[in-house]
């Protein structure tokens, strides 16, 4: 009888791991109680257009952009731009990770150069809320492939068989004696260091391949788990029961009339209140963006059809090459509260009018004629500690915030300590040379306010007239 017993305790503490490891390990979500989604893009060409950008929607059709249309985060690293972003949620929902190709096209850089030698890193950037990230980081995935020349268009899919990730990115190799992109693989946990890349798909002759997205099929649907869809001069589809097994090709969209020439950067979404998905098509060929695919069943070429006339709507800026999470209420809270449609705006010198406050190498003065005009402006956020009061987010470096350190003031990435949050927070009261305009007063050092002296920014007590003039403010447009 005691052998039995251990045998039945044994049993079920085996199904409690196997039940445990299912739950921990499932990738994605997208159920009727999700209120909405959220997409990670860049917008375009250039220096700022090449960043990270949010937008949600409520049903996967209509986008709204976040932040006023304006960056969410800034690269800082490696190229200083940000191409292809993924959003990666952790199997538990405790965190989350952006990867990027580290890549700024027209920011000194070609694509004749970008392709023979471009950076071999991703930029990678984390979070615990989706609202507060980790300043960027590099990470080499492609140093270690023989004659490896680039890192581009980043994914990444929880594989519950090895418990950790499968990253994949299309880099430009020689292999065989033959040049040109094909999509290496390796596995990470938290994308930091990774395993020896190793070849993922490689297309017959000198057929390159560039963009590739792997989608998790909900069990009952279709004859496989996952299927992929990959720009290699069609948008291909396949199938599989394994992320690292063999791929069954399934057909392409050429049928509908979409094929590489057209479109690229393939971007999954499954509706959460129905059993139909969408399949977002970058439209590079005509530069309009993404547009969507619809199809009840993502391995069927024959199911996808493109959308009626009206029956969606992108937002205001063009959305490129990046990918949708499906939101948790909580999620969708903190996102929209982090990203509000704030106004822009400017602060005035009150004794010297043809000056603003403004930041260069991230210290921070007042100067005429600022160049670029957007070194100088910030969107007044509620206070990143206390009520009532306020914070300045630059508008160029989203995440950085006006701080004072030692009563000087910079210009700093959110850290999100409590220090931090102080440091950077103020109240907006009646200027204290003109009640019409503005001052502000320090939240943790309230006998100080924000004053220039020799035109340089300080927090500093006030007790003359001069620095009554100097400490006062005009917000502005």
């Amino acid at each position: 009888m005691p052998a039995v017993l251990a045998r039945l305790a044994a049993i079920l503490v085996a199904a409690c791991l196997l039940f445990a490891s299912q739950v921990l390990t499932a990738p994605q979500r997208a159920v009727a109680a999700d209120p909405g989604y959220l997409m990670t893009h860049f917008i375009g060409e250039g220096s700022t257009n090449q960043q990270i950008y949010f937008s949600h929607s409520t049903d996967g059709l209509h986008w709204n952009d976040l932040n006023g249309g304006g960056m969410a985060l800034r690269s800082t690293v490696g190229t200083r731009g940000v191409r292809d972003p993924a959003l990666v949620r952790s199997p538990g929902g405790d965190r989350y990770w952006i990867i990027a190709t580290d890549l700024c096209i027209g920011c000194g850089q070609s694509w004749g150069d970008s392709q023979a030698n471009g950076s071999r890193n991703l930029v990678v950037w984390e979070s615990t809320d989706l609202v507060t990230w980790s300043a960027p980081r590099l990470l080499n995935v492609a140093g270690a492939i023989p004659d490896g020349r680039n890192a581009w268009a980043p994914e990444a899919i929880w594989n519950p068989a090895t418990n950790d990730y499968v990253l994949y990115w299309a880099t430009n190799a020689t292999l065989n004696g033959v040049l040109k992109h094909r999509i290496y693989y390796a596995r990470t946990t938290g994308f930091r260091t990774i395993s020896t890349p190793q070849l993922y798909i490689d297309r017959p002759g000198t057929q390159g391949i560039i963009d590739t997205q792997i989608l998790e099929v909900p069990s009952g649907t279709g004859n496989y788990r996952y299927v992929r869809a990959s720009g290699d001069g069609q948008i291909t589809l396949e199938g599989s029961n394994s992320i690292l097994g063999t791929w069954t090709s399934l057909g392409n969209l050429s049928g509908i009339g979409l094929t590489g020439s057209q479109v690229e950067g393939p971007m999954w979404m499954k509706f959460r209140d129905r059993n139909q998905w969408a399949l977002y098509l970058d439209q590079y060929a005509s530069g309009r963006g993404y547009m969507p695919v619809l199809t009840t069943d993502p391995a069927t070429p024959g199911t996808y059809r493109l959308p009626a006339s009206g029956s969606h709507n992108m937002g205001g800026t063009k959305k490129r090459h990046g990918s949708i999470l499906t939101l948790t209420a909580a999620e969708e809270s903190r996102v929209l509260a982090r990203w509000p449609n704030t106004a822009i705006n400017r602060l005035q010198s009150y004794n010297h009018q043809d000056r603003y406050v403004r930041h260069s190498n991230f210290e921070v003065r007042i100067d005429p004629n600022v160049s670029p005009a957007q070194d100088a402006q910030f969107r007044l956020r509620p206070g990143l500690a206390g009520s009532g009061t306020v914070s300045f987010e630059s508008v160029n470096f989203p995440g950085y915030f006006l701080r004072h350190s030692d009563f000087d003031f910079q210009l700093a990435s959110n850290d999100g300590t409590t220090a931090f949050a102080e440091d950077a927070t103020f109240r907006q009261v009646a200027g204290l040379a003109d009640s019409t305009w503005s001052s502000f007063q320090s939240y943790n050092h309230p006998d100080r306010y924000i004053r220039h002296y020799a035109f340089q920014l300080r927090l500093d007590q006030i007790t003359t007239a001069t620095g009554r003039s100097d400490a006062t403010f005009r917000v502005t447009s």
